[in-house]
């Protein structure tokens, strides 16, 4: 009996992972219907637009996760945005875009007690959390529901950290996979480890099931994963090329080409460290090596999430001329699985390293 299915109700201990700009219902309820958990990410859904989203899932009648960043709302840094803006200035003089016209707000929203308040509408039966935990209260009320809540760990001690304030499964996120490092008590990226070396390690450590994540591709790193103790695995960057994906043409291009073979983590899109595919912006104005990240300030980007800003107007110039230069081209460091099938297809596929293996 596997711990993990047993408690979310799934067929399969397979969680699609949440991808925030580049998925929505669509993928978790394709993926639900061949056995795994589908999840829809949160943080960049206004009210209104979650809670259409959120009635689709639970019209589906199966299981299903949402999931929310974590992170503290930064304060106004004048200097630092000012250097950000001077780093960005000869990209917009390139593309006779005006400065002044950079938008603000406070971009990708933490979860709140306003969200709180609609997810009790729909008591969903996982709520997984990026950048560590939502504040005691809070998470105690998602608890009550009888929610399922698990938490992205890149190192031992965060996971252990997780395990002691109520996570009910930690996620094991590997240096390899694709999107933003679940890291939250350090910002330094060498304390990280690969998939392989983590994981064992908090199966180890740990009473709680531990879900691995980052490099999983196909049905052999399924197998991998759960040789080395793994309850279930996280898979994200495969499903970027499926049907349901909102992935845009030039990033479908890139995770199936040459492209996708370099990857590197930068914060230079968001301002925190993120891994994808090396485009112009992160070889000239650096990928946000540990150098940047061990004092958690980035290179000269604004914090979390505010550095999206200025980023926005860039790519969407960029893009009109087919070029992705000022992309986030997000994916981990194997997209061999990026194929372009149905995300029904997909798990399915990958639900083959869950059968005994016949050599």
């Amino acid at each position: 009996m596997n711990p993990l299915t047993t408690r979310i109700g799934t067929t399969l201990p397979l969680i699609q992972a949440p991808m925030a700009g580049a998925q929505g219902s669509a993928m978790a309820l394709a993926v639900g219907a061949a056995g795994g958990l589908g999840s829809l990410p949160c943080a960049m859904l206004a009210p209104d637009a979650l809670r259409a989203e959120l009635q689709k899932l639970r019209a589906s009648g199966r299981p299903y996760n949402v999931n929310f960043f974590c992170h503290q709302p930064p304060e106004p840094d004048a200097a630092r945005d000012a250097a950000w803006r001077a780093a960005l200035k000869p990209y917009y003089d390139e593309f006779g875009l005006d400065m002044a016209a950079i938008p603000s707000g406070p971009g990708r929203r933490p979860f709140d007690a306003e969200a709180a308040d609609l997810l009790a509408e729909f008591k969903p039966a996982v709520v997984s959390f990026h950048f560590g935990l939502p504040a005691p209260e809070l998470l105690a009320r998602v608890k009550s529901w009888g929610t399922f809540v698990m938490s992205s760990a890149t190192t031992v001690h965060e996971a252990l950290w997780l395990q002691e304030h109520g996570a009910d499964a930690v996620i094991a996120q590997g240096l390899e996979a694709g999107g933003h490092r679940g890291n939250f008590l350090s910002m330094d990226i060498s304390e990280q480890m690969g998939t392989i070396a983590l994981l064992p390690q908090l199966v180890q450590a740990l009473r709680v099931p531990v879900i691995a994540a980052g490099g999983i591709a196909d049905a052999a790193g399924v197998r991998a994963a759960m040789a080395l103790g793994a309850a279930g695995v996280q898979v994200g960057t495969a499903y970027l090329c499926s049907d349901e994906a909102l992935t845009s043409p030039l990033h479908r291009a890139a995770l199936q080409g040459e492209a996708a073979r370099h990857t590197a983590l930068t914060n230079l899109f968001t301002g925190r460290p993120a891994r994808g595919i090396v485009n112009r912006l992160m070889r000239e104005l650096g990928g946000g090596g540990a150098e940047h990240f061990s004092t958690g300030l980035g290179a000269v980007t604004p914090a979390f999430p505010l550095a999206t800003h200025a980023i926005g107007p860039l790519r969407a110039a960029a893009e009109k001329v087919g070029s992705t230069d000022f992309t986030p081209l997000w994916s981990g460091q194997n997209a061999s699985g990026c194929k372009s099938a149905p995300a029904a297809e997909i798990t399915r596929a990958l639900a083959a390293g869950f059968a005994p293996h016949k050599p």
